[in-house]
């Protein structure tokens, strides 16, 4: 199943810079391996914001739960979740 999700992220101001730099190091390397996996399609940054825009390509609600909960700034995230389905206009086979 396809998912758009917007991920807002909010880091506390008084956070060491050392912890912070920790988790989105963490977060990264998590990211790039979903991205191997092809779980993590594609994602864009919101300009101006700490925010992106995210298509996830996974089995099920549960593993998406699974997925965005296991990630490193998750306790520091707004989340917006958008299921995708096909359009039945489209021309590309790969929009499932």
């Amino acid at each position: 199943m396809l998912f758009h999700v917007r991920m807002d992220v909010h880091l506390p101001l008084d956070m060491p810079q050392d912890v912070a730099a920790d988790i989105k190091a963490r977060e990264k390397a998590y990211f790039q391996q979903l991205q191997r996996e092809g779980k993590w399609r594609h994602i864009w940054r919101v300009v101006g914001e700490y925010s992106n825009y995210s298509i996830f390509d996974v089995a099920d609600n549960t593993e998406l739960h699974d997925v965005l909960s296991s990630l490193p700034l998750f306790p520091y995230m707004r989340i917006a979740v958008t299921p995708l389905c096909r359009h039945p206009s489209s021309l590309h086979a790969d929009d499932r």
